[in-house]
């Protein structure tokens, strides 16, 4: 019996519920900040964090724990308490993807929340209050975008891709020459819903990613029809012992296996300028 039929636990479209409004809610208090210059702190040697991003993490964090309290907790802006791997589902939080946008008075940046289950997102929103979209999906409903069921795109003769230039340069020369490059999205959860949305077609993601950036996102993405899969071809799991992964692949279809074929070689082969 699968774990999210078992007595006990929520369907996830009741999570997704829960985390629709939660997000919503979080989203507005960030918008309290938003375009007002907000105190900022650096953490981790280079990136920002403010008191917007605080602020918009205890509201989810006491919101969410309070309605499911025996669920673990994971979010970028709290102390990880790995006391979280002994539960059966687990929050995977970013209160503001795409800080650094959110300061500079960048709309790109969205409140993404998931739940979690044995490394596998059951339900996943992405609320942007700055441009006024919010993106929710629940494992196996579809993934939708204002209550329009988003769709990936077929990738045409002059795809669309996205990602640090490194890893695009790396393209057979090909289907480089053909590639339309996407300019930079500040919020990785964003970047994967444009590709949800078919907005654009595929998108590297560098190393170093965490859980939080991509929990929900993937979640849309796989609902839209779409991949974000590993080096090895396999999607990456969350909310495990490790939540940082290395370089990563998003897209459909051929062109998914183009780019998954440039993160497979070692570092610094057959790179093209």
């Amino acid at each position: 019996m699968p774990e999210a039929d078992k007595p006990g636990l929520p369907a996830p479209e009741e999570d997704l519920v829960l985390l629709r409004e939660a997000a919503k809610q979080a989203g507005a208090i960030a918008m309290g900040y938003f375009g007002k210059d907000p105190q900022v702190w650096i953490k981790a040697g280079t990136s920002p964090v403010s008191e917007a991003d605080y602020a918009a993490d205890k509201f989810l964090r006491e919101t969410l724990l309070k309605a499911r309290p025996d669920y673990g907790w994971l979010s970028e802006e709290t102390a990880d308490d790995r006391s979280r791997l002994a539960a059966r589902r687990t929050f995977v939080v970013d209160p503001i993807d795409g800080t650094r946008a959110f300061l500079a008075g960048n709309s790109t940046w969205c409140v993404s929340v998931a739940v979690v289950e044995q490394g596998r997102s059951l339900a996943g929103v992405l609320d942007c209050p700055a441009k006024g979209e919010v993106f929710w999906t629940s494992h196996g409903t579809g993934a939708f975008l204002d209550g329009k069921r988003l769709a990936v795109r077929a990738p045409g003769p002059q795809p669309e891709i996205a990602g640090p230039k490194a890893l695009v340069d790396r393209l057979e020369p090909d289907l480089l020459a053909r590639t339309q490059r996407v300019d930079y999205v500040p919020s990785l959860a964003y970047r994967l819903a444009m590709i949800a949305d078919g907005r654009i077609d595929a998108s590297f993601v560098k190393p170093d990613s965490h859980d939080w950036d991509l929990a929900a996102a993937a979640l849309i993405l796989e609902e839209a029809g779409g991949s974000l899969l590993d080096a090895t071809g396999r999607i990456p799991p969350f909310a495990g012992e490790r939540i940082r992964h290395g370089a990563l692949i998003a897209g459909s279809g051929e062109l998914l296996a183009e780019l998954a074929a440039v993160i497979a070689q070692p570092e610094g082969a057959a790179t093209h300028s």
